[in-house]
């Protein structure tokens, strides 16, 4: 005998639940997984030292304190190197959407020739690399060494940037609007700027938000490039000498100036360091969400 249609309808809805209640539980788990630790970084960094060394903060601060936030902003080159941070950061991102663009868009389209035998040169340079001792040597033959682009252009292009918006171009913009565009007399440039970076922001907001974290958070290249000129260490690269010298002070109970311990130290600079790129987030989220699902959903 069949099962009356209402149960086999209840049936489905039941089972509807319990997978929809199985995707919230992973999603709250994993949104807590990111959540948390930063949470626990903050809580440190406003605690005394006493509580951090005895491992007794987890989500709360302990003996509230903002010492360690003084001892940052004491250092008057502070602000110096997080001038240098946001102008680096600026150039950087525009630099390197001006080139990805400039390089998508003719690779997006189909009348170009040998356009696959670019693509595999610009994907081959994902997988295989000279390293830091060739790129050393080069910033150092072009006498970039100690200079503000020595920052900026050795990692103002990215391949992998590259063919995601080559990708975006290719699914999103139609070739006939592109030929009903040509018929009306307009040129390259004008069906880039007039037709396809319109139709591409969700992705340009991605990427400019790939480019601008990826510039923010690093500090290996400046810790390689910049050894004289100490007014062009970034902001990363600054604290990261700060919590180097707490280190080092905490260690020497001889030392006549006394740090904050520097595990307090070292969570008040990821939270110094990680604000400015946060508050980009709310402003440009309705596009990158836009961008991490294009091509996802064909119809």
């Amino acid at each position: 005998m069949r099962a009356p249609a209402g149960t086999l309808a209840a049936s489905r809805r039941r089972r509807f639940d319990i997978w929809d209640a199985l995707i919230r539980f992973v999603l709250i788990v994993a949104s807590l997984a990111c959540l948390l630790p930063l949470v626990h970084v903050a809580s440190k960094s406003f605690s005394s030292d006493a509580f951090v060394i005895a491992n007794k903060v987890y989500l709360w601060p302990k003996g509230f304190t903002i010492e360690a936030y003084k001892k940052i902003f004491a250092d008057v080159s502070i602000l110096r190197s997080f001038y240098i941070s946001v102008l680096v950061t600026v150039l950087f991102t525009l630099l390197g959407m001006i080139i990805t663009i400039c390089a998508a868009y003719p690779l997006s389209r189909p009348q170009l020739k040998g356009r696959k035998a670019l693509t595999f040169l610009f994907l081959f340079t994902m997988y295989f690399s000279g390293g830091i001792i060739p790129d050393y040597m080069l910033m150092n033959n072009l006498g970039l060494l100690d200079t503000i682009w020595s920052l900026i252009l050795p990692l103002s292009f990215s391949a992998y940037n590259l063919l995601i918006m080559k990708s975006s171009m290719s699914n999103s913009i139609p070739v006939s609007l592109e030929e009903s565009a040509r018929i009306d007399g307009a040129g390259h440039f004008r069906i880039l700027w007039s037709i396809v970076l319109p139709l591409s922001k969700p992705i340009l907001a991605t990427l400019s938000l790939f480019y601008a974290v990826g510039r923010w958070i690093a500090y290996q290249d400046a810790l390689f490039y910049i050894k004289q000129n100490v007014d062009l260490r970034p902001l990363q690269l600054k604290l990261y000498y700060l919590v180097i010298q707490a280190s080092e002070s905490f260690q020497l109970e001889a030392a006549q100036v006394q740090l904050s311990n520097p595990e307090v130290l070292k969570a008040s600079c990821v939270i110094f360091a990680t604000v400015p790129i946060l508050c980009i987030y709310p402003f440009i989220q309705k596009y990158f969400v836009q961008g991490a699902m294009l091509g996802a959903v064909k119809e």
